[in-house]
């Protein structure tokens, strides 16, 4: 598992996600050219999902279809 400290909204939390995952969405931002944690706080923004790590998950499948 492969853990991502990020701060959003002023309040620092982790997020733990499986190496294919967080290698997938680091992928994404490059092609975005955004940082991992630019992504991550705009799919926080974007999802009413209370799961952040579950919310990267599909936000990362759906952008590899």
């Amino acid at each position: 598992m492969k853990k991502i400290s990020i701060t959003i909204s002023g309040h620092r939390t982790s997020i733990t996600l499986e190496p294919e995952f967080a290698g997938m969405l680091s992928d994404i931002a490059k092609r975005q050219n955004k940082s991992v944690s630019e992504l991550i706080r705009e799919i926080d923004k974007s999802t009413p999902s209370k799961n952040l790590s579950s919310a990267i998950r599909v936000f990362v499948l759906k952008h590899k279809i």
